[in-house]
């Protein structure tokens, strides 16, 4: 359940307690259910502003990083505070992008969030904005729960604000209850934010939902002001926007591939592979499929693979280095050369692939 700062605030470092409450009530409900709730919370910087008695959200980051320092720790306090009428311990979990950028980092990561959830814990996820820079930012929380909900298998992700959902601007006005596939023309409708204290808005809710769909976690953008919400969707009402999930059946190695955007080289592949790959679930990617390769970089790095139209269609972990790649093509495009050779180098480990494409 991710929940933003226009949700949460009243205005810049003012907290919506009774907000808080209300949402502390509805985690409440689920986990009446059996169903186990995890929660990113944005507010730590809009709270660090209030303290601090700025009006506009500063634009250097030692600025943005004392406000995280200041409100992160007045958030998660105020969070427990209105858990304590549940008997629910809250526990604060602040992440980078390096965090899930590395495998081991990545796996601690989900063996601690799977271990609170197993002690009745609620984790409390926010970005560690007091040390994030550029390099090792999400940008925005809507992205961060994506990965969260990817990396600890959850079966719905709500992205909550102070929309009701995704609504067609350009149509009738109304919000779409069901979107089975997020198109160019879906994406069309996203509009930015104009809040200060607030970053993206129905773009980065719609990338964070590509995201999560395509690790097989459905997605629901509502509105956080509705103090019932996940009551009525519990009791199936036609509210808010759902967005079908894609179920690939991944492993946690592809899982945490998946969630990888600092690709390292590109790989086009042949037709023959790229049909082949959409309609398998497990296929390596071998020399004779590889046609030429671009960027530098050693084996065990992640590449992005393109058809030969240049599309991207997924990313893996390379079992040869680019110059290696480079010399097998070179090899199996000399002259006379028809057939290829019995063994054929593995480019890509079928477990080490996975699909992008939507």
């Amino acid at each position: 359940m991710k929940l933003g700062t226009g949700v949460l605030t009243s205005g810049i470092g003012q907290i919506d307690t009774a907000r808080i409450e209300a949402h502390c009530r509805q985690i409440q409900f689920l986990r009446q259910q059996g169903i186990e709730v995890i929660v990113v919370s944005s507010g730590a910087i809009g709270l660090g502003m209030g303290r601090l008695g700025w009006s506009t959200r500063p634009t250097k980051l030692a600025q943005l990083q004392a406000c995280a320092a200041i409100g992160q720790a007045i958030l998660t306090n105020i969070w427990q505070d209105c858990l304590n009428p549940y008997q629910i311990t809250a526990a604060q979990i602040l992440l980078t992008r390096e965090d899930l950028r590395s495998q081991l980092r990545h796996n601690a990561v989900m063996d601690t969030l799977q271990q609170l959830l197993t002690e009745g814990v609620v984790p409390i996820v926010n970005e560690n904005d007091t040390v994030s820079t550029d390099e090792i930012k999400f940008g925005d929380n809507d992205t961060l729960a994506a990965l969260v909900a990817s990396i600890t298998e959850a079966d719905l992700l709500f992205i909550l604000s102070n929309i009701p959902g995704l609504i067609d601007l350009d149509g009738n006005g109304q919000v779409i209850h069901h979107i089975p596939k997020i198109t160019p023309e879906v994406l069309a409708m996203a509009r930015g934010t104009t809040d200060v204290t607030s970053v993206g808005g129905m773009v980065s809710k719609l990338t964070a939902a590509k995201i999560a769909c395509r690790a097989g976690c459905g997605t629901v953008i509502g509105s956080g002001q509705d103090a019932e919400l996940m009551q009525k969707i519990y009791q199936h009402a036609e509210i808010a926007s759902y967005f079908e999930p894609k179920y690939q059946n991944l492993t946690a190695q592809q899982r945490w591939l998946s969630i990888q955007n600092g690709q390292q080289g590109q790989l086009t592949v042949s037709d023959q592979f790229s049909t082949h790959l959409l309609q398998s679930s497990s296929l390596a990617l071998t020399q004779a499929d590889t046609l030429s390769v671009a960027g530098s970089f050693p084996a065990g790095s992640i590449v992005t693979l393109l058809t030969q139209s240049q599309q991207a269609i997924a990313q893996g972990l390379t079992h040869l280095s680019s110059q290696e790649i480079s010399v097998e093509i070179q090899k199996s495009s000399k002259p006379g050369k028809t057939h290829p050779t019995p063994h054929l180098p593995v480019v890509i480990l079928a477990e080490n692939l996975v699909k992008t494409h939507e």
